[in-house]
């Protein structure tokens, strides 16, 4: 993590890499922002044969195949997947608003804030089991209840909360 000002595009080789040493291969494809997308990383993605997201470079083509614009809406729709969580990160969770001066603390905050997201969204999953069943008994802590008694009161719950 740097505080400096400096171009991204850069880092796109060095984080390929990584990969490569984590994984023990290339990816397939790599989804970008138009930063990343110069002339030496996309030659480079292409000597390792990786498809990067986004449309080349120059003019557009007069007719492009069913199948490449199936696999360009396919990567939009992985890398809006991604933007759109970092997007709920800043709108949500507070990320856009990190308030910490030293580095280490900065680090914290972020760390915290991903974690926090992360059990936001398993505790969602995990309670999604419950409403999955709609109408079956389901033992909690020893008691047969149903799922529309657990929505009855998380509806109450809720009222309560958002009354004035």
């Amino acid at each position: 993590m740097s505080w400096d000002n400096f171009n991204e595009s850069g880092d796109l080789k060095a984080q390929v890499k990584a990969y490569h040493r984590f994984t023990g291969y290339y990816p397939e494809s790599v989804h970008a922002d138009r930063i990343y997308r110069t002339r030496e990383n996309r030659a480079w993605c292409k000597e390792k044969g990786i498809r990067i997201s986004g449309p080349p470079l120059g003019r557009p083509p007069a007719s492009v195949s069913k199948s490449k614009k199936k696999q360009a809406l396919e990567d939009e729709r992985i890398r809006n997947a991604i933007e759109g969580k970092f997007g709920q990160g800043k709108r949500r969770f507070g990320l856009n608003r990190v308030m910490a001066k030293l580095d280490n603390t900065s680090g914290t905050v972020i760390a915290i804030t991903f974690l926090v997201m992360n059990l936001s969204t398993w505790w969602r999953r995990v309670f999604c089991v419950f409403l999955c069943r709609w109408g079956k008994k389901i033992p909690v802590f020893g008691i047969n209840i149903t799922a529309a008694y657990i929505s009855l009161k998380l509806r109450q719950v809720k009222l309560i909360f958002n009354s004035p």
